[in-house]
């Protein structure tokens, strides 16, 4: 008999150019199971009732022409007729029953998959028309777990035929202009992963918010994944950068670790699972460093296999400790974006913030509220309002079309809510937790995703900004155009922009926003007496026997996304450039640091590192870049010393950076040094022996040559980089790296604010200019000018 005309197929009878006959999940599970299961991938075994049974199906009980009837003159946008056509409809294939010799058969197989005993199943909806390159049809149809038993598995079949007409199947169908019934459905019964009792989760290699090719970002929480999937719980979240992940690195980038409130688990006597708290589990990662880093390699041969960024969900075994992928179908929002079209959303003026969240989507939404906590209140909601609400799921979903925002209490980057309305390109703050206590119908607020990691929910209508750039007509200049970037958060996004690589990468915002803690603080932790500040150290550092090992994973892991961003480029990392008062400031700070007059001018920069007070603590930065170049392979991050006041405090650096694993010149290592001072530019050519590079700050070099407090008030109308005084010491410290064969460059802030300080930047013949990414592609234009000018 033709494959087209069976009933049942086992995984290893089918493969991707099986989607008519199986669907997009079952074909993309047998393709696996035959191909990737003997590269280490494991995928649980399993058999898909075909299209031509659901066909079989209709045909034996006459259904045809009643759903035709049925479904006549839908408006699809109305949620009332939706709801009623589409609940006629279900109700009419759940009361047909299943041909006598189909149902043996799908009993038969089942004893099969399980040996001598009954064994849980998931039974899953695949439909013929499902996970095409430009529409997912994940979640249009049902999922059922843990179905024990032939009759179970009988019985979950028909409510997966059923569930081709769910109400959001039916408008996603019509919204995308298929025909109801030139879409079939296949049926997956596959052997359930104890994942109940460990956790499960879903994977994406390409980042889901910036459509970064090279990242791998894995979600995870206990038990089974559609919690996950749903976005009921706010997962573990982990990003894997691929290119050195393939080079044999371990390049686990960030972790950062979810709430995971509740779990899913089976419930007694099968066919059923239920929800309960996991409160003690919640302060631990669900998956090890070597399980996230082993799920990541079984993306990337995945990937390799399918040749496109792919949208994976996997699940642990709890009785086994393996790992299995239960699931694989083509990334269908970013991977399908014109990457040469740059749109750049910016917020002009901030208001009082409502809310915050995670951001999903860069762009900027806004309009009146309209608060729905429940699915029956739908048909309330008008196009263009904030859809306000606790989560979503593939119900909501003829609403989200239609909402200029989505804003909801719980759920992550791969929760439904997120999903689609990246696939709608509508702008989500998810997981704000009280959304629907702070906001109210009919309030016009304005929902920003535009400002990072952190989306915020501003009350009122506010002014923004939407610029476009077409990337394929802007020219590359001579001069290198780099980045100053600080937050990691947005620098994958920031990638895009066209560039040179980074000339200024901050440790200062990764330290205050993601480590808070001074790190003497973590060193010599019984010197801190205050007990309320002991408490909000022990839970940053919850899961840390040593504590200043939280210090050097979270700054490696902060360098490390901007330099997986970037990379192959240089990307320039200055080490901390903290005053005292804002060490001080830091949890801990004030039991390690002096009160000094004026720490603008005090110990900071070069002058701490090899001091006996603080070099435990630079020593935890040195192994923190070690972490980055030598286990993550970031072989691109250069590191830079800042506020190096003379030839033999630069020499003292080194070699303290040398005690600890940081040799100039060693796997490609340089070190910079910045020009901020006047005695760097007046022996530059001495501090050219010691360093491989020199970065100008300009901020630095015009307070010290002016003389000028750049924090006062009262003296900054004196203040201006462009000085004659400031431009002669520019002019004579790039001429003097040109003497030396130095690489010279400048981070400071002067050209970002001045196009016309670029020119001059340009007609000195500086190597390369580092600006702030939103002033990249004007100021490129301005160089571009000046170098015709020079031809």
């Amino acid at each position: 008999m033709p494959k087209s005309k069976k009933l049942l197929l086992w995984f290893k009878e089918v493969g991707i150019k099986d989607v008519p006959l199986v669907g997009g999940k079952n074909a993309s599970l047998g393709e696996m199971y035959q191909h990737l299961t003997k590269k280490g991938v494991s995928i649980p075994n399993g058999f898909a009732i075909t299209a031509e049974a659901y066909r079989y199906f209709i045909k034996y009980n006459k259904l045809d022409k009643k759903i035709k009837g049925i479904l006549k003159g839908l408006k699809s946008h109305q949620v009332k007729d939706l709801q009623r056509k589409g609940l006629q409809v279900r109700q009419l294939l759940l009361a047909a029953e299943l041909p006598p010799n189909l149902a043996s058969e799908i009993k038969e197989n089942y004893h099969k998959l399980c040996g001598a005993k009954n064994c849980a199943v998931a039974v899953r909806s695949s439909a013929t028309a499902e996970d095409l390159p430009d529409a997912s049809f994940a979640g249009q149809q049902e999922t059922y777990l843990n179905v024990v038993g032939e009759e179970q598995v009988v019985e979950a079949t028909k409510k997966c035929i059923s569930s081709l007409f769910t109400n959001r199947a039916i408008s996603y169908r019509h919204d995308k202009g298929f025909d109801d019934f030139k879409i079939a459905l296949s049926v997956g019964v596959q052997m359930m992963v104890r994942s109940d009792l460990a956790c499960s989760g879903v994977m994406f290699s390409a980042d889901t918010e910036s459509g970064f090719d090279d990242l791998i970002v894995i979600n995870a929480a206990w038990g089974l994944g559609e919690y996950v999937v749903k976005g009921v719980v706010n997962p573990d979240e982990f990003f894997i950068y691929q290119k050195t992940l393939e080079q044999g690195f371990n390049p686990l980038i960030k972790k950062k670790i979810g709430s995971k409130e509740a779990k899913l688990v089976y419930a007694a006597g099968g066919g059923t699972v239920k929800k309960i708290n996991s409160p003690t589990e919640r302060q631990n990662f669900c998956l090890s460093n070597q399980e996230v880093l082993q799920l990541a390699r079984w993306a990337v041969v995945i990937e390799q296999h399918y040749r496109r960024p792919m949208d994976m969900e996997f699940a642990k075994d709890g009785q086994t400790g393996k790992l299995f992928i239960v699931q694989a179908r083509p990334e269908t929002v970013n991977s399908v974006q014109d990457k040469n079209i740059l749109t750049e959303y910016s917020i002009k003026r901030r208001g009082k913030i409502l809310t915050t969240g995670i951001s999903v989507g860069a762009k900027i939404g806004q309009g009146k509220v309209r608060v729905i906590l429940d699915v029956k209140n739908l048909a309330d909601f008008k196009a263009g309002e904030v859809l306000v609400t606790k989560i979503t799921d593939p119900d909501w979903e003829p609403v989200m079309r239609i909402a200029s925002a989505i804003i909801t209490e719980q759920g992550g980057r791969t929760a439904h809510a997120a999903i689609v309305s990246r696939e709608l390109g509508i702008p989500a703050v998810v997981g704000t937790g009280n959304a629907t206590k702070k906001l109210k119908t009919g309030q016009a607020v304005t929902a920003s995703c535009a400002e990072g990691e952190s989306g915020f929910v501003y009350e009122g209508i506010l002014p923004f900004t939407l610029t476009k750039h077409n990337l394929k007509k802007l020219k590359r200049p001579q001069t290198k155009v780099m980045m100053n970037i600080g937050n990691p958060d947005t620098a994958f996004a920031d990638s895009f922009i066209p560039n040179d690589g980074v000339g200024l990468a901050r440790e200062e915002f990764i330290i205050n926003s993601y480590i808070k803690i001074h790190p003497l603080a973590l060193l010599q932790f019984k010197k801190v007496k205050d007990p309320a500040v002991r408490k909000q150290i022990e839970i940053l550092t919850a899961g840390y026997t040593n504590k200043a090992q939280f210090f050097v994973d979270k700054l490696a892991e902060g360098i490390a996304q901007i330099a997986a961003a970037f990379y192959p480029k240089d990307v320039i990392v200055r080490l901390s450039d903290f005053k005292s008062n804002e060490y001080a400031n830091l949890i801990g700070g004030k039991y390690f640091e002096p009160k000094e007059e004026n720490p603008m001018i005090g110990w900071r920069g070069a002058s701490r590192y090899y001091s006996p007070q603080y070099e435990p603590a630079f020593a935890l930065e040195c192994k923190a870049f070690k972490k980055v170049r030598e286990e993550f392979g970031l072989t691109n991050v250069k590191v830079m010393v800042p506020f190096c006041r003379t030839v033999a405090e630069g020499k003292k650096v080194v070699a303290t950076m040398k005690k600890y694993g940081l040799q100039k010149g060693q796997k490609g290592l340089e070190i910079y040094v910045m020009v901020e001072i006047p005695s760097n530019v007046i022996l530059a050519q001495e501090f050219a022996k010691i360093f491989d590079g020199f970065s100008i700050g300009s901020n630095d070099l015009t307070q010290l040559t002016l003389g000028v407090d750049r924090d006062s008030a009262l003296v900054a109308h004196i203040y201006d980089e462009r000085n004659a005084a400031v431009k002669a010491l520019l002019t004579f410290v790039i001429g003097s790296a040109k003497e030396t064969k130095t690489k010279i460059g400048i981070c400071g802030q002067a050209p970002s604010d001045f196009p016309d300080f670029a020119q001059f930047l340009v007609r000195q013949k500086i190597d390369s200019i580092s600006l702030n990414p939103d002033t990249v592609i004007k100021t490129t234009l301005k160089i571009l000018q000046e170098e015709r000018k020079r031809r």
